[in-house]
């Protein structure tokens, strides 16, 4: 089975070429769990072992001059930067596939749901809930930093559960189609991200932060 680890094929124009193969005769591909401007994340089962997995479909631009897609420079960077990180709290890549239109992510399945969905649910949040959410986010996050990877899209919807049916939820930072290596010695002059969260990695964590500390604090009243 092709697996993620390898460093990949290389035309003769350098374009990296990922797995040609069927990805429907690895995976059964499920009912969509999200969807974006040019992608869609569906659940998928893998035929041998039974492994659930989220299969993100990319669709790729077909040309220079087309708005609709995505570059492939630009997936290749995804690619790229979920091959490097291996962290807990991060989603995880298991293997790419590709075809005419799409680059097939094969992720790991977080399937419980969005941080504060799980919040506005619950009623009360312990401090030490609380404290535990808090701190495997800012893990996250700077174990990004530290290796020189900016995320900048880290919003609500992009920090999820692993699972909710257990009595510690994992949090999962997800989604890195925006996420860029940063040379510390140049400048970095691009704007990425949500426009209502661009440049505001610090306002979320004191959002987050203020959130977590408010259901501990209604608690305790």
């Amino acid at each position: 089975m092709p697996v993620v680890g390898g460093k990949g094929r290389k035309c003769l124009d350098n374009m990296t070429v990922f797995n040609q193969e069927n990805v429907e005769e690895f995976y059964e591909i499920g009912d969509e769990l999200g969807s974006g401007q040019f992608a869609v994340v569906r659940r998928c089962r893998h035929r041998s072992t039974g492994v659930e997995y989220a299969a993100k479909f990319i669709k790729k631009r077909r040309s220079k001059s087309s708005r609709r897609g995505v570059t492939r420079e630009d997936i290749e960077r995804e690619v790229n930067i979920l091959k490097e990180i291996q962290h807990p709290n991060i989603i995880t890549l298991h293997e790419v596939f590709e075809n005419k239109t799409d680059v097939i992510l094969i992720l790991e399945l977080v399937a419980g749901g969005e941080l504060f969905d799980f919040l506005a649910e619950k009623e009360s949040l312990s401090e030490e809930e609380a404290t535990q959410f808090l701190k495997q986010i800012l893990e996250g996050v700077f174990y990004l930093h530290s290796k020189q990877i900016a995320h900048f899209d880290l919003k609500p919807e992009n920090i999820m559960l692993l699972s909710r049916s257990v009595p510690h939820p994992r949090i999962k930072i997800i989604d890195f189609g925006l996420a860029h290596k940063i040379d510390f010695g140049n400048d970095f002059k691009n704007i990425f991200g949500t426009p209502e969260f661009v440049g505001q990695y610090l306002y979320l964590i004191l959002l987050i932060l203020l959130i977590l500390f408010s259901a501990s604090t209604l608690m305790s009243c």
